[in-house]
């Protein structure tokens, strides 16, 4: 091979590649090595050299055991200081795309140091090559799951932690670069931008969706919070301290100069500044750098947005960092000081709405606790108007009966204090609770309704119609009940008393065919199905059967018993006034 001359033919360079892979195929490392560093074949070493990379980084992913693989790294770093800078960016980045699975962080692991060394020789479009470095980097690693346990973080078994780790290391140089240009260049302000982007791409993946330690002494532990860490540090030291921006998301005025990074803004800036606020104000990274000055009424209302972003995902983590954001904020609040004004912020009604969801659709039992505590709290939270609009919102909106029975309890709780107090609360007393009580007190399909599917709900409604009964005298009529009874017995009781004969006689004609049936086929292991709340459940054993009909009677009893009880203190009430009346005249 005649590596003299400085004006080779093509054929000259496809030699030299064909030979340099025979080489790495064969082992002969050390004649390679010596080609390279024979500085009478520098000019084709940086014109050809980059085609020996990949098999060079192929051959250390794939012999790790290789007693020879100081050899391989020399040959790779000598290939990164010799070759052309422009062209070696590209094919590294190309060898970055290829892997799947765990091998994507292996290669990144492996190349970074490389990638930037190479893009710190480029001295024009600097800006471009780490932006494209950068943005090829994050859509490899975000193809990685996000560890979520303590465990998984410790064993990082595909390696994102330890990518997020180097990452910092990697972009720390060209941070530094923006910050000591004093002159603000057209290229140092288009870095910038490339470095905001990456910012706040990753803010959305992985910070996200990663869950952090809660004590604060694992914190150093917590290669993902460190790296959130770093993040919101980089925001700062390139002219983006977080207050600056989380305060200005949302306006009508743009907050960025660079006219390419608006139309990435309308794509993932809400999950990112949604991500940002969390890591501020729950996780406390940088909080110090807050104005003190700051209302809790102001920042509740500037994190609302960024919690309805968060309940409208469906992942536990996310949704789970909307719950304690939300917490963050009310706690800070005083019951009842909310005023009512706010729900006329579209987030101040949506997020209760998401917290519904959270409640009902959540597969996770501890979250819908944690959802259904944090609507109380929101309730509390609300002075008395509040609370009636948002009442009568979530009455119409949730379609859920353990839901409607849980605000028809928070109604009963309202009423009691309003009729507790000495100064008369218009929202839950006279004609402001009676346009509230025609949402509860009623069948929403009349005598059809499905009586198991609205158990809750009606045993809610009832319970408030006995305790109304029993607080409010038909004289003094504080709550308005007495004037409107005839309607609620017409909208409610007498509807419910047709639905529960028709519910419990076909309920006791199911319990008669299965029990004629068990009898006929007395050791029969068949499965049957049976509609209960309006939907067939199959698959299901006959004793099995029999003990869900059982139950639907015994609610209907439940819900019978109490019907009684409350008819038969509306007719105690009513006959005791009656009879006041006749021995007044």
């Amino acid at each position: 091979m005649f590596l003299k001359e400085q004006d080779f033919k093509e054929e000259d360079f496809s030699l030299f590649q064909l030979a340099g892979q025979k080489c790495i195929d064969d082992g002969h490392i050390d004649q390679l090595l010596e080609i390279i560093q024979d500085e009478k074949n520098k000019v084709i070493i940086k014109n050809m050299g980059w085609n020996l990379v990949g098999p060079v980084v192929q051959h250390l992913l794939c012999n790790k055991e290789d007693n020879r693989r100081k050899d391989y790294f020399l040959m790779l770093d000598l290939l990164v200081k010799l070759c052309n800078p422009k062209e070696l960016l590209l094919g590294l980045l190309e060898l970055i795309e290829e892997p799947s699975g765990k091998q994507i962080f292996e290669i990144i692991l492996l190349l970074l140091q490389p990638l930037q060394t190479v893009i710190q020789k480029l001295h024009n479009n600097k800006a471009y090559s780490v932006g494209l470095t950068l943005s090829t980097l994050w859509s490899q690693l975000s193809l990685l799951p996000v560890p979520y346990s303590k465990e998984q973080i410790q064993t990082d078994d595909y390696g994102l932690c330890q990518c997020c780790t180097a990452l910092i290391e990697f972009t720390k140089p060209f941070v530094e670069e923006v910050v000591s240009d004093k002159e603000n260049s057209a290229e140092n302000e288009k870095l910038k931008d490339e470095l905001l982007k990456f910012c706040f791409k990753s803010l959305k993946y992985p910070l996200l969706t990663a869950q952090f330690s809660e004590q604060s002494e694992e914190t150093e532990n917590d290669p993902l919070k460190s790296f959130a860490s770093e993040i919101i540090g980089f925001l700062s030291a390139i002219g983006h301290p977080f207050p600056k921006m989380i305060f200005n998301h949302g306006r009508k005025k743009k907050i960025w100069n660079y006219l390419e990074f608006e139309e990435e803004e309308d794509k993932q800036l809400s999950d990112s500044m949604a991500s940002l606020a969390y890591l501020v104000f729950v996780q406390g990274i940088s909080i110090n750098q807050l104005p003190m000055v700051l209302s809790p009424l102001f920042l509740l209302q500037f994190n609302m947005t960024h919690i309805e972003v968060f309940l409208q995902r469906t992942e536990e983590s996310v949704s789970s960092k909307g719950l304690d954001l939300l917490e963050n904020g009310l706690l800070r609040l005083e019951d009842n000081s909310l005023l009512h004004q706010y729900l006329e912020i579209k987030s101040f009604l949506t997020v209760p709405q998401g917290l519904v969801r959270v409640m009902t659709l959540c597969p996770i039992e501890t979250l819908r606790k944690k959802g259904l505590a944090m609507l109380q709290l929101f309730i509390n939270k609300l002075d008395s108007q509040g609370k009636y609009t948002l009442f009568r919102c979530l009455l119409n909106t949730s379609n859920h009966s353990g839901v409607e029975a849980f605000i028809i309890q928070n109604i009963k709780n309202q009423v009691d204090m309003s009729l507790k107090r000495t100064d008369n609360n218009k929202w839950f007393t006279g004609p402001q609770l009676i346009s509230l009580l025609d949402l509860v007190l009623f069948l929403p399909e009349g005598a059809e309704t499905d009586l198991l599917q609205n158990s809750d709900r009606i045993m809610a409604s009832l319970n408030l119609l006995r305790y109304l009964v029993i607080k409010d005298n038909e004289n003094d009529n504080q709550t308005g009940l007495w004037t409107e009874l005839g309607k609620i017995e017409n909208n409610f009781l007498k509807p419910l008393h047709t639905g529960l004969n028709m519910s419990k006689a076909h309920y006791e004609a199911e319990i008669k065919n299965s029990q004629e049936n068990n009898q006929e086929i007395p050791k029969s292991k068949d499965l049957c199905s049976v509609t209960v709340g309006g939907e067939e459940i199959p698959n299901m054993p006959p004793e099995m059967q029999l003990k869900v009909l059982h139950s639907a009677l015994f609610t209907f009893d439940l819900i019978e018993s109490v019907l009684a009880r409350v008819e038969e203190l509306i007719e105690i009430k009513t006959k005791s006034t009656s009879e006041e009346h006749t021995g007044i005249k």
